[in-house]
C-alpha cells in the first residue's frame, strides 16, 4: 500500500518585514517571491517533477493591506494546478500598516479561547474565499500553535483535516498528542501531524527544508516507505529558499528543495504526493515510528547548516 505524502508550503507575509517598516509591495516580494526562488520558482519546479503540494495561505494580512496581495497568492497557486488551504497567524488582527509592528494581536492560536478561535477561523475562511480560494477543508496554525480547542473549532466549521501537531515544537504545538505521533489520528477531525525524525534520543526534528539535509530527507522517505507509514507530511515556506532578508537565494536550501523534488519524483509509486482536496483514504491511529537517530547523518547536517548560516544567509 502506498504512503501518501503531503508536501506543504506555509504561504504568508513574514512579520519581520512588516516590523522593518517595508511597504506592502516589498513585503510581498521578500515574503513570497524573494530573490527569484519564491512561489513562482517553487511552483515551476513542482510542475517539472510532476508533484502535488498544498499551499497553506494566511489571509490575515488583508486586514491591513486589503485583499489584493492575498488574491495574488491564491491566483498564483491555483493557476499552477496546486491547492490552497488555510493558514492563520492571529497577531495580524491587532496590527496596523506602517507602525513597524508596534501593535499586534496575541501571536498563538492557543492563547485564545474556543469561542475566540471560532471567530478567528470564521473570519479567516471568509477572507480566503473572498480572495478566490475554494472553501478550505484543511488547516495549519501559524507556528503550529494549535490546541484541542482549535481542533474542536475546526470540526464545528466543517474542516476535515488539521496539520498543526509537531512534536519538535512542544512549547507551541499543544494538541494533546505525544511528540512522536506522526501517523494521522482521529481527534475531533483528522489530525495529520507534521513528520518528525529523531535527531538524538528523545529529541525530534521537523521534516522541513531548512531543518533537514538531503541525506536525512532520503532516509526519512525510505523509512516511511519501508515501514508503510500511513502518511508523510513535509513543511516548507514560500520564503524559505532565500535568506531571512529575502534579498539573496540560500544555495543550501535551494539544493535541498531540488533534491527533495527529485527524491519524491523517483519514489512516486510508493510515496505519491497528494492534495488534501483529493481526500485520500488515510489509515488512522497507527503506531508509526519516526526515523531513528543517526550520529553521522546528524553531524553532516550540522556541518552543512553551519555553512548555510555563515555563508548562504548573508545579505546580497
Amino acid at each position: 500500500m502506498a504512503t501518501p505524502v503531503f508536501l506543504t508550503v506555509d504561504t504568508e507575509f513574514a512579520w519581520r518585514h512588516h516590523a522593518a517598516g517595508l511597504d506592502v509591495e516589498t513585503i510581498y516580494a521578500r515574503s513570497l517571491e524573494p530573490a527569484g526562488v519564491g512561489l513562482t520558482y517553487q511552483l515551476e519546479r513542482l510542475a517539472h517533477h510532476g508533484l502535488k503540494a498544498c499551499f497553506f495561505v494566511d489571509p490575515m494580512p488583508a486586514l491591513l493591506f486589503g485583499l489584493a496581495p492575498v488574491r495574488r497568492m491564491v491566483e498564483t497557486v491555483l493557476a499552477a494546478g496546486q491547492e490552497v488551504q488555510l493558514h492563520l497567524h492571529p497577531n495580524w488582527t491587532g496590527a496596523h500598516a506602517g507602525d513597524r509592528a508596534a501593535s499586534y494581536g496575541r501571536f498563538q492560536m492557543h492563547e485564545y479561547g474556543h469561542e475566540e478561535q471560532l471567530d478567528l477561523l470564521r473570519g479567516a475562511v471568509e477572507l480566503l474565499v473572498a480572495a478566490g480560494a475554494p472553501r478550505p477543508i484543511a488547516f495549519r496554525a501559524g507556528g503550529y500553535a494549535a490546541n484541542d480547542d482549535t481542533l474542536r473549532a475546526l470540526a464545528t466549521l466543517g474542516f476535515v483535516y488539521d496539520s498543526s501537531h509537531n512534536g519538535a515544537e512542544p512549547a507551541e504545538s499543544r494538541i494533546g498528542l505525544p511528540p512522536s505521533q506522526i501517523a494521522p489520528v482521529a481527534r475531533h477531525l483528522v489530525e495529520v501531524p507534521v513528520t518528525v525524525i529523531e535527531d538524538a534520543p528523545g529529541i525530534w526534528r521537523t521534516f522541513q527544508l531548512c531543518a533537514m539535509s538531503g541525506a536525512e530527507a532520503a532516509a526519512a522517505l525510505d523509512h516511511a516507505a519501508a515501514e508503510r507509514h500511513a502518511a508523510v507530511t513535509i513543511v516548507s515556506h514560500g520564503f524559505e529558499l532565500a535568506n531571512r532578508l529575502g534579498t539573496r537565494a540560500n544555495a543550501v536550501h535551494v539544493r535541498r528543495f531540488e533534491t527533495l523534488c527529485r527524491l519524491l519524483a523517483a519514489r512516486a509509486e510508493a510515496l505519491p504526493t497528494m492534495h488534501f482536496a483529493d481526500r485520500p483514504t488515510l489509515a488512522l491511529d497507527r503506531d508509526d515510528r519516526p526515523l531513528a537517530a543517526n550520529g553521522l547523518r546528524r553531524r553532516l547536517r550540522q556541518a552543512e547548516q553551519l555553512w548555510s548560516n555563515l555563508v548562504a544567509e548573508r545579505a546580497a
